[in-house]
């Protein structure tokens, strides 16, 4: 789960989880186009409320120079205090994955 500056503000923080990385195949949701080949240097990424989140399905691969860091907890509220997982959903697995 990485912490990144929005494409479309780069005021605004967003917190998203990594889907694909550079060369990898996607099977996007709602994006203008069906499948995506990450590009180099960029990232695909997603919330965690698929039609409901401002993410890769919104406004396509982010460049690499957008990552901010990386989200490790939950802490507010304290009734949410959590150790966020790496975990990536099994049907959001890049199609294809890039040669390392």
């Amino acid at each position: 789960i990485s912490c990144l500056r929005s494409p479309r503000n780069p005021e605004q923080k967003i917190i998203k989880r990594v889907i694909a990385l550079e060369g990898d195949i996607i099977k996007t949701i709602g994006y203008k186009k069906k499948y995506v080949k990450v590009p180099h240097g960029h990232i695909w990424v997603e919330g965690d409320h698929h039609g409901h989140s401002f993410d890769s399905n919104a406004f396509g691969p982010v460049s690499l120079g957008l990552l901010h860091g990386r989200a490790t907890h939950i802490l507010w509220p304290p009734q949410r205090w959590q150790k966020l997982q790496p975990m990536l959903p099994p049907e959001r697995k890049p199609l294809h994955r890039a040669q390392e």
